[in-house]
């Protein structure tokens, strides 16, 4: 190494300028050594501290690893091969993490204990004798300048003295001071290098010792191990590619499949609904009542489970019962101004729920599905064959076939002859060559101005005949709207191949003078709408109307208890609104008292949901089906008629034969009796009895009758 630069000890007593200035520039060194050391010291301690935090890290992944097999993973959890490869890892760790452990104290005391040595004791005693030199000068430059004051005509001795003295001493502590501070500095110098390189060296051969100890480690076993580690690395790599690119590849084509999907109510053209399903799941919005008239929408997920509603909410594990569906019944409804509602009562009628489908779609889809699961169709070993089954046997029931068409055109009564006043008026008003013009009529003549009006339901129709009611079930029975009995006892619509239900709100009902035409219809829905806003009556029943080939129904659709059974017959009119679509009525005739001559006539007026064409044309299908089969059943009864005479001439001309027959057998008797015979001696005589008579005597007559004929 060069040689160092050394402060001049032996001119520190002169403390000549040239000596200051030299000593200024080791003062600069020295703070620039203290700077660099303290870098270098920083630098080093993060090795340090890096080391420290990478040995308990490496022991803490080597306790991890040995934990794995304790883990519980819901995936994945049991595979014994990794579990053995991690367990020999973690040996592997942990055997490192001892070699980070001795490598952390190596640093400690051959990095760390010589740099903080020089930091601590060195630098920190060059700082020191700066500071006890700046004072000893400040001290001996106050001594001289109270010397150097020192009067020349008024000499004190003790004044001098003191004086003297003061700088004797002053002096000499400059001076051991200034000569202990050179010393250091000087000695600064050699403490610098050494400083650096020890530290350098205590770090490389810690490292060399790790490297040696790592290389004893790290035998040809491990590194075979580590090889197949690596291969088995590489496989799981190539197989999640592989995934990963299956995965894409199903994204895109989910993406470009779905992308009519995301349009909340899709086409009904593309996505045809299904109406054989007894499974289904989805997100519904379920109403939930808080108070009188208040109502929250809860979002849910519901799913079907044999002949269980399930709900569940978003995060919970698993789904709670909402209903009942075995034989329950379903329908659609209107609520609160919301489309694709949905109601489900239980069989016994004590609970119901609305739900909220998303699409026009789903709604019908759920309905069809809780439908089928009501039935049981889900307990058959093909379920959606049945239900396709039975849902393809109740379309063909409600379809009238042409045929059947054509056969009721061949029974028409002739031009001539009376037909029933039964009237049916299409949203267009034409009623054909039966519409006569009533516009000159007064509408007085169709309903009286002070008749009272019955704003709701309060009692079954037809209540004189109980007969009537007794064979139409108006005793309040639960009624299944779906034609299902519920107990052993069958439906009274059970045989009929209609059943249509439909949502109506009785708005009122009153006595009408006239049947015959459909203005009496509209009148009355003109006096019952204004009477409702003269008397600010709001409140209307809502109930279901079921149509079938026998009656009208009106069912509570909260319990299915029948509210008012209209007998077919009975309905001799029925029209829709000409502008309000929503708006039908039809004219009930029933006898007002036990004379059967003695007939009222009664206008019900209902709202449906834009459905009165619907009903109407329901109503006439219905009545047009009662017709045929009347048609059937008398001609069936007339054929039965023709037979029953066919065997009774029969059995006449059997009896007529038989007469004739005996009649020749008694003519032949008589023949014989009459020819002489001579009596025998044992006196025998040929007897005939007296039916014998009697018969020979009506063939006589018959003789004799034929004889003159």
């Amino acid at each position: 190494m060069p040689g160092i630069d050394k402060l001049p000890i032996e001119e520190t007593l002169e403390d000549s300028p040239q000596t200051r200035s030299l000593l200024g520039v080791f003062e600069e060194d020295a703070t620039a050594i203290s700077n660099y050391m303290n870098q270098l010291y920083q630098a080093m301690h993060r090795i340090y501290d890096a080391q420290n935090e990478l040995s308990a890290a490496t022991h803490l992944t080597s306790k991890l690893l040995k934990e794995y097999e304790k883990q519980r993973f819901p995936l994945g959890g049991d595979d014994e091969v990794m579990s053995s490869t991690l367990q020999q890892f973690s040996k592997v760790i942990d055997e490192l993490s001892s070699c980070h452990a001795v490598l952390s104290t190596q640093l400690a005391d051959a990095m760390m204990f010589p740099i903080t040595q020089f930091k601590e004791r060195d630098l920190k005693e060059i700082l020191t004798l700066k500071e006890v030199f700046q004072i000893a000068s400040n001290d001996h430059d106050a001594a001289i300048n109270r010397y150097s004051r020192l009067s020349k005509k008024r000499e004190n001795d003790k004044v001098k003295y003191e004086v003297t003295e003061d700088v004797y001493t002053s002096r000499k502590k400059q001076h051991q001071t200034m000569m202990h501070y050179f010393c250091a500095l000087n000695t600064l110098q050699y403490k610098k290098k050494i400083a650096l390189l020890e530290p350098l060296l205590g770090y490389m051969q810690a490292q060399i010792s790790f490297f040696k100890m790592g290389s004893e480690n790290l035998n040809e076993q491990l590194e075979e191990f580590l090889a197949n580690i690596g291969t088995s690395v590489q496989n799981v790599r190539r197989e999640m590619d592989s995934d990963i690119e299956t995965m894409q590849q199903t994204i895109e084509d989910l993406e470009v499949a779905s992308d009519p999907l995301y349009v909340p109510d899709p086409d009904p053209t593309k996505f045809p609904v299904n109406r054989n399903l007894t499974r289904k799941a989805g997100y519904l919005n379920a109403r939930n009542k808080t108070g009188l008239v208040s109502s929250t929408w809860d979002r849910q997920f519901y799913f079907t489970q044999g002949g269980n509603l399930m709900s569940q909410a978003r995060g919970d594990v698993a789904g709670g019962l909402a209903m009942d569906i075995d034989n329950c019944s379903v329908m659609a409804v209107d609520c609160e101004d919301r489309r694709y509602c949905f109601q489900i009562t239980s069989f016994d009628g004590k609970k119901s729920s609305i739900l909220q489908a998303e699409s026009k779609k789903d709604h019908e889809e759920w309905i069809c599905t809780i439908n089928n699961i009501s039935k049981q169709i889900y307990l058959s070993e093909n379920p959606e064959e049945t239900a396709a089954r039975v849902n393809q046997s109740a379309l063909e029931a409600v379809t009238p076939s042409p045929s059947f068409q054509q056969r009721h055109e061949s029974l028409r009564p002739a031009a001539g002859q009376s037909r029933p006043p039964t009237a049916r008026t299409s949203s267009s008003g034409s009623l054909g060559s039966e519409s006569t013009n009533l516009a000159a009529l007064s509408l007085d003549s169709l309903v009286a101005p002070d008749t009272p009006i019955q704003f709701d339901i309060i009692s079954p129709v037809c209540e004189d005949q109980p007969g009537q009611a007794k064979a139409f079930g108006q005793g309040g029975r639960r009624t299944n709207p779906f034609g299902e009995s519920g107990g052993s006892t069958k439906s009274e619509t059970e045989d009929s191949i209609l059943h249509q239900l439909f949502i109506v709100r009785f708005l009122g009902s009153m006595e009408v003078k006239s049947d015959d035409h459909p203005d009496v219809v509209y009148e009355t829905m003109r006096q019952i709408l204004a009477a409702r806003a003269i008397h600010n009556i709001f409140r209307m029943t809502e109930s279901h109307l079921l149509v079938t080939c026998d009656c009208l129904k009106l069912i509570d659709p909260q319990t299915q208890v029948t509210r008012l059974t209209f007998p077919l017959p009975c309905v001799v009119l029925y029209a829709t609104h000409q502008e309000n679509k929503r708006l039908f009525g039809f004219v009930l005739r029933t006898s007002s008292g036990r004379s059967e001559s003695n007939l009222s006539s009664v206008c019900y007026i209902f709202e449906s949901n834009n459905e009165g064409e619907k009903i109407c044309d329901s109503v006439g299908l219905a009545k047009q089906i009662a017709l045929h089969a009347e048609l059937d059943r008398r001609a069936s009864e007339k054929q039965k008629e023709i037979e029953r005479v066919k065997e009774k001439q029969q059995k006449e001309l059997n009896k007529q034969k038989q007469i004739e027959k005996d009649l020749e057998e008694q003519s032949r008797l008589i023949a014989a009796s009459s020819r002489p015979n001579q009596a025998s001696s044992e006196g025998q005589f040929v007897v005939l009895s007296s039916s014998q008579s009697e018969e020979s005597d009506l063939g006589g007559g018959g003789k004799k009758r034929e004889s003159e004929a």
